[in-house]
């Protein structure tokens, strides 16, 4: 009787360990969720980018005052009959 209820105790002792340190224990599968949570961040942050961008490209597509507005801005386009006037302080 001893001996079965040794040879059971010493089996849990294995299962136990293996369940906190072999392959799929609990610890890494606690890894796994958290790297899991974190690619699930970084997807949402990214999708929010891609809906952003995909706005502004219909904006510039379809809206002639957004494509003028980025002119002006980004590449300094001036109308005919406008002036462009650049002030510099003296730190510059």
């Amino acid at each position: 009787m001893k001996f079965v209820t040794l040879s059971l105790v010493a089996l849990l002792i294995l299962l136990q360990v293996k369940l906190f340190t072999g392959n799929g224990s609990i610890l890494q599968v606690h890894a796994l969720q958290k790297e899991v949570n974190q690619q699930q961040q970084l997807a949402q942050s990214l999708k929010e980018r891609n809906q952003t961008l995909e706005a502004e490209v219909q904006d510039l597509k379809y809206r002639l005052d957004a494509l003028e507005e980025r002119a002006r801005t980004d590449l300094g386009m001036v109308r005919s009959k406008e002036s462009f006037f650049q002030y510099a302080t003296a730190g510059e």
